[in-house]
């Protein structure tokens, strides 16, 4: 798995103060895209011992409420396994924390990997410009959806985030 960047005391990218892992690969591709140098999956560097360190050294701060993963899209086929792998080491190593996921897929056809039921929240949906609105929060534009991945397994359906009994 390949990265770009990993933004420290982020406010925009999920609910607290949070860390984002900006991860490269995308095959979406949508136009208008705030993020289109992440496309490619062979750019940005490696994501190796050294970026995870400073991650979890990030996510150790008391006042991290989480960590989110972003890009590109972090279910990239390329990077998928390696994604799983880092969401169960996060909350193995840090279970108060919350993990945001945005993904160009929809919940429907991501709800059932593995790994899905240890993430809080996912924002799906490609980014569509013609529904571009900068005062929605969390997401880019209005197809897409902040799902509270908890309750949409339990139910069966997808649950927007805040409705009802949120976290």
């Amino acid at each position: 798995m390949r990265y770009h960047n990993i933004t420290k005391d982020d406010m925009l990218n999920g609910e607290g103060l949070r860390a984002v892992l900006w991860v490269a690969g995308c095959s979406h591709h949508c136009p208008g895209c705030h993020n289109p140098v992440t496309w490619d999956v062979n750019g940005g560097i490696p994501f190796d011992e050294a970026a995870r360190e400073e991650l979890f050294g990030e996510l150790a701060k008391d006042y991290i409420s989480g960590l989110t993963l972003s890009g590109g899209d972090p279910l990239h086929a390329e990077s998928r396994r390696e994604i799983g792998e880092l969401i169960r080491e996060v909350r193995e190593r840090f279970p108060g924390k919350t993990i945001w996921l945005y993904t160009g897929f929809l919940w429907e056809e991501i709800r059932d990997l593995p790994f899905m039921g240890l993430v809080d929240v996912v924002v799906d949906g490609e980014f569509i410009e013609a529904q571009k609105d900068n005062r929605l929060p969390w997401k880019g534009s209005a197809n897409q959806r902040v799902i509270d991945v908890g309750r949409s397994l339990a139910q069966g359906k997808p649950v927007l985030y805040g409705e009802g009994n949120s976290k």
